[in-house]
């Protein structure tokens, strides 16, 4: 059995970690709010982007845009959002993992990695990383979005890659995250009419000047610059929203083994009175 001072001390330096989680996981309810907020507002905006997108495609017919077409290139690129700073749980290593298990020769895929954790982790598995975004995952912007749109539309249209895929963590609740990968380019206008439905205006509607393909020229590289800052602003929310749960389970974990130290320290101090109690006796008998 251990010691009096040896359990005291696991006691102390146990509810020390105790008091440091508790603090992370209120900074993180604060932090989550905000990001919960931001995404929320967020998906309306997104959503009225695909129905614009929609409608200018179904109004324009067939359209000869480079974005929208495949290329010669078998090689893809994967956008990794995950977290600067652990301590979050299976966060990052599960939208790794997603990745990961997308790619079937490492020669052919190419890593953005947004996030320290995302770099690290694709780093030390000897992964082709061509661009690092780090210290925007707690508080990204839309520019910090565009400037990873307008590289990947760049090496698109080079040819140095032939598809493009996002992968975020999709806020759904408090404590869940559902890691998601979705492909950017080249861009599915078919997908896109599956999500939006029924809501875009009618074909007969609307004219766009001078040509609609000029207009989606503009449009589409904003939209993908939208969809990337949708998946910053998901994934920021589900960062928080999994170091809150993480560090709330560590908090519990601390108390039970506060408890049971206790009652350890308390076994062991009632030991030591009785061996004290018993060789007072046998001292005195002894006299």
């Amino acid at each position: 059995m251990a010691s009096l001072q040896d359990i005291k001390g696991r006691m102390k330096s146990i509810n020390s970690t105790k008091q440091i989680t508790n603090a992370m996981n209120l900074v993180a309810t604060a932090k989550l709010t905000r990001s919960k907020e931001l995404a929320l507002k967020s998906r309306p905006f997104f959503t009225k982007m695909q129905e614009t997108i929609h409608s200018i495609a179904s109004n324009a017919g067939p359209v000869n845009m480079p974005l929208l077409k495949t290329n010669a290139s078998t090689k893809k690129a994967y956008i990794v959002l995950a977290s600067d700073r652990g301590l979050a749980g299976g966060y990052n290593s599960n939208i790794c993992k997603l990745v990961m298990k997308d790619i079937t020769n490492k020669d052919d895929a190419q890593i953005i990695a947004v996030g320290k954790k995302a770099r690290d982790n694709f780093n030390s598995r000897g992964y082709n990383i061509t661009k690092e975004v780090l210290g925007i995952s707690e508080s990204p912007t839309h520019k910090d979005a565009k400037l990873i749109a307008d590289y990947v539309i760049d090496i698109f249209g080079k040819g140095e890659v032939g598809e493009v895929y996002l992968a975020y963590t999709a806020f759904k609740t408090t404590i869940q995250q559902d890691p998601t990968m979705i492909r950017l380019l080249p861009l599915d206008l078919k997908q896109i009419e599956e999500e939006v439905g029924d809501n875009a205006e009618p074909k007969d509607l609307l004219l766009y000047e001078p040509s609609a393909e000029e207009v989606l020229g503009y449009v589409i590289p904003r939209y993908l610059a939208d969809i990337t800052f949708g998946g910053l602003v998901e994934s920021a929310a589900s960062e928080q929203g999994a170091r809150m749960s993480a560090m709330d389970s560590a908090t519990e974990n601390a108390e039970e083994m506060i408890t049971k130290l206790s009652i350890e320290y308390n076994r062991a101090r009632q030991a030591a009175i009785t061996q004290e109690l018993t060789e007072i006796v046998s001292g005195a008998e002894a006299l």
